[in-house]
């Protein structure tokens, strides 16, 4: 059951709703029973599904462009285009971050990102950061 709850916590926390995985992630780690390569890997999951359908609303969005109650203007728009076309598709590695990481996915969403270079990119990035959340639980713990 632990293992469906941080995949679902995960995915969320991966969107735009304001949720946080890692509270859950290092209580789950802190359970005897439980696998931390599989805790690990259901949150680097849902965590990577979550920022996928990140994509996804912001491709979607991108057919409102120019109605009045768009929230982005079209210049605001170029800007953002010109800012994530400067620092590239390497900038996915930062999906993780709080607030700015959505940003980026949904940014990738609307300026239509391959997804061969947006997934790969994304879970890297997660599952790096899922993997130092726990080691840095580790050397806490084992001093």
């Amino acid at each position: 059951m632990e293992y469906v709850t941080i995949l679902v916590v995960s995915f969320l926390s991966a969107t735009v709703l304001p949720l946080g995985s890692e509270a859950l992630l290092l209580f789950y780690a802190a359970q005897e029973t439980i696998s931390l390569i599989w805790l690990w890997s259901w949150a680097t999951i849902g965590n990577s599904l979550g920022a996928v359908t990140t994509w996804i609303l912001g491709a979607y969005l991108t057919r409102f462009e120019g109605r009045r109650w768009f929230p982005v203007d079209s210049k605001k728009r170029v800007k953002a285009e010109y800012y994530f076309n400067r620092y590239g598709v390497w900038s996915l590695l930062f999906t993780w971050l709080p607030i700015i990481g959505d940003g980026i996915a949904l940014a990738a969403g609307v300026f239509r990102t391959s997804l061969w270079y947006f997934i790969p990119l994304v879970v890297l990035g997660k599952a790096g950061r899922y993997a130092l959340i726990l080691w840095g639980q580790h050397l806490i713990y084992t001093g």
